[in-house]
């Protein structure tokens, strides 16, 4: 009886020992998993061309103060910009060279650029930038994003839609300046001066004091696909500045370390929302 009882006592001891080795292992199986899963989603990448006014009235600074550069605007994550391939201001028929006007500077703890263009004149001013080619080593790919953002000026507005004749563009279809948060901003994207059906748009809110907080991952970019005919909307909850990047891939590739790699295509544009005022 005495023997059973050793017995009984030693297959318990080896028992609770296994059951020890199990759940050690378990976690570490879990620490290792959770060490090699993917890095969380951050924001989306976006050319940034931001004015200090979108609408110049009698009265106001007439020097339009521009700031170009390349980041996570939501997560103020910044990514060094070179010095851009083309900068330029549109008005009318009328188009101006801003490249040999650029300043260096930082966004974001990040090389960028700054113009400043002096505003005489009624119209509507549709500055452009095209960027060097930008390497992503997380994406496997280039980064081109063609940016602009619309100006207008003492109460002169024809032309807001005007084309720019950029590789991708996005056309506005609802007037891109004078808006209320809540107004719908529609567009057509066009790759090649083509609308470019079911285009995937990105949409971020620029938080510019890091105020705004995201519940989830997800709610830190928007996300909407263009229709058969390159047109999407979308409403911007809050006042600011909304950047709007429609993406596709390049019908050409560019060499990284001696290989051909996909180029994205971005088609961005930033557009101010107002608060309703009252008296």
């Amino acid at each position: 009886m005495g023997a059973m009882k050793a017995s009984f006592c030693i297959v318990v001891f080896f028992v609770q020992k296994s059951v020890e080795v199990m759940k050690k292992s378990l976690v570490v199986t879990f620490v290792l998993a959770f060490m090699f899963l993917p890095a969380l989603p951050v924001g989306a990448h976006f050319g940034m061309l931001i004015p200090s006014d979108s609408m110049i009235m009698q009265g106001d600074d007439r020097n339009v103060h521009l700031t170009l550069s390349f980041s996570h605007p939501f997560d103020l994550q910044g990514m060094p910009m070179g010095r851009p391939k083309s900068i330029s201001v549109s008005t009318g028929e009328k188009r101006i060279d801003l490249h040999n006007h650029l300043k260096a500077t930082q966004v974001m703890n990040n090389q960028a650029w700054t113009i400043d263009f002096p505003v005489n004149r009624p119209g509507v001013y549709h500055f452009s930038m095209e960027p060097q080619p930008y390497w992503e080593p997380a994406e496997n790919s280039f980064i081109i994003h063609y940016t602009k953002t619309v100006v207008a000026a003492f109460g002169y507005e024809e032309g807001w839609d005007t084309e720019l004749g950029l590789k991708t563009e996005i056309i506005p279809l609802s007037r891109p300046f004078g808006l209320y948060a809540g107004n719908i901003f529609q567009a057509m994207v066009k790759l090649d001066g083509k609308p470019a059906p079911h285009a995937l748009v990105e949409i971020e809110y620029y938080n510019q004091d890091g105020r705004a907080r995201a519940t989830t991952d997800f709610m830190v970019t928007q996300t909407v696909k263009a229709d058969a005919n390159g047109i999407f909307a979308y409403s911007p909850p809050v006042s600011g500045w909304w950047g709007f990047a429609a993406l596709n891939i390049a019908d050409f590739k560019l060499k990284h370390e001696g290989m051909e790699k996909d180029v994205e295509l971005g088609a961005v544009i930033w557009v101010l929302f107002h608060d309703w005022e009252t008296k």
